[in-house]
């Protein structure tokens, strides 16, 4: 059983904690692009931890992880990730943590440049976090990239990163009048923080292969949602790598297994965090209170989310290019204040109304057409079952349910693991 579990949006839609309730069942989690750009929330007994990295598997004792050939790694994060884990009590060992040896190693440089362009570019900037995942990727596709298996040889990565650190001072210096980066002060850095996952790195390629072929339980993971793909995202305010599930085995490193079932994720409202169009925003008094129920605060950057009602274009979009069989949807407890939810039902462009999700100049010029449901004004925070779920509450779900011509399956209710239901 091969499952992706993707986002369906502008990503922060709480993959990490259904990832975190439904890997009991799997054997295997598989992060398969990305880096430490975004941040999964995940609360269980034993405290709440964020996950920037490391798939959110590794807080399942008999669950293995694995970081694969798709991502970039910033290796210091990475190290701190696992020391904060393990100071709150998380077993990691190379038995429970592979990391591809084909990953990209995102290198100081990489962050540097990313601050350069995005203080360059001004009030035109794109919203980076900040954290080197665009230049990670330009070089990977230049071929200028050091891999995690590079760490096993330090005299080979040495020769190329000589070469490596020459060219980009010629940007970093040249280009941006900025201090140069020194070959020593990259290889320390590497070395410190590198060196320690020596042997966690290993052929994962090898490794998910056998166990496909075994049938294991594989979940693939995904960072950020549809709307943040390379190609068929919001353009140029995406992520660097592709965030559909259709990518899954490929970023994971086993290009030949076919997914057989799609998790797709969506909050009971909308929430994008950084820069671009987000059609159906809202503002004011409106935005924060909504903001502020639902702790909508980047996991990875403490960035304010712009907040929003549930988006029925967009939503719709993310589902059919995720190729999702079913959904799950988080964060119902959040609506319980509000006497009229509001649901954006439409996008008007240059005065006409349309249900399709545009791109490029037609996105930037739409306007939300909201409708108003009635709200069911009580807590359902403790509610464990559809039935139990006040009757506005479950008219909201099937409202949305056949809104995006897709299946919910799973409700969540609140953050902790026993905080969700399993809808028939």
């Amino acid at each position: 059983m091969l499952t992706a579990i993707v986002g369906i949006n502008w990503g922060d839609e709480g993959k990490g904690r259904m990832v975190d309730l439904l890997s009991q069942e799997y054997k295997i989690v598989v992060r398969y692009q990305g880096g430490n750009n975004a941040g999964h929330t995940v609360v269980n007994e034993k405290g709440k931890f964020i996950l920037n990295l490391l798939p959110s598997g590794i807080l399942r004792d008999d669950t293995v992880n694995v970081m694969g050939p798709g991502m970039v790694i910033d290796v210091e994060h990475l190290y701190n990730e696992v020391k904060t884990l393990r100071e709150g009590g998380i077993n990691i060992t190379p038995a429970n943590l592979k990391i591809s040896d084909r990953a990209t190693i995102c290198m100081p440089y990489h962050k540097l440049l990313d601050c350069l362009e995005e203080d360059r570019l001004g009030d035109a900037k794109f919203g980076s976090t900040r954290r080197g995942i665009a230049p990670s990727y330009s070089d990977r596709y230049m071929k200028k990239a050091l891999r995690m298996g590079d760490l096993l040889d330090m005299n080979y990565l040495k020769s190329r990163l000589e070469g490596i650190v020459e060219w980009k001072n010629l940007t970093v210096v040249g280009g941006y009048n900025a201090e140069e980066v020194t070959l020593d002060g990259c290889m320390e850095w590497l070395e410190k923080y590198g060196g320690f996952f020596r042997e966690f790195i290993c052929d994962t390629t090898e490794f998910l292969g056998a166990a496909a072929k075994n049938n294991e339980k594989i979940m693939f993971e995904a960072q950020l949602g549809a709307l943040r793909d390379i190609d068929f995202g919001i353009v140029p305010y995406t992520s660097s790598s592709s965030t559909i599930a259709a990518y899954a085995p490929v970023g994971a490193g086993v290009p030949g297994c076919k997914l057989d079932c799609t998790v797709g994720i969506m909050k009971a409202y909308s929430s994008c965090v950084g820069e671009g169009p987000f059609t159906c925003e809202l503002f004011g008094e409106k935005g924060h209170e909504l903001r502020e129920a639902g702790g909508e605060y980047g996991a990875a950057t403490g960035r304010p989310r712009r907040v929003g009602g549930f988006d029925i274009p967009a939503s719709r979009y993310g589902v059919m290019i995720q190729g999702a069989t079913e959904l799950a949807l988080t964060k119902l407890d959040v609506l319980s204040y509000l006497k009229e939810i509001p649901v954006c039902v439409a996008y008007e462009i240059d005065g006409v109304q349309t249900q399709s999700f545009p791109s490029g100049d037609r996105l930037k010029r739409a306007k939300p057409v909201y409708e108003y449901l009635e709200g069911w004004c009580t807590d359902v925070s403790g509610c464990r079952s559809f039935d139990e779920l006040p009757e506005k509450a479950q008219e909201y779900i099937r409202y949305v349910e056949k809104a995006v011509d897709c299946k919910i399956k799973y409700v969540s209710v609140g953050p902790d693991r026993d905080q969700y239901m399993v809808l028939d």
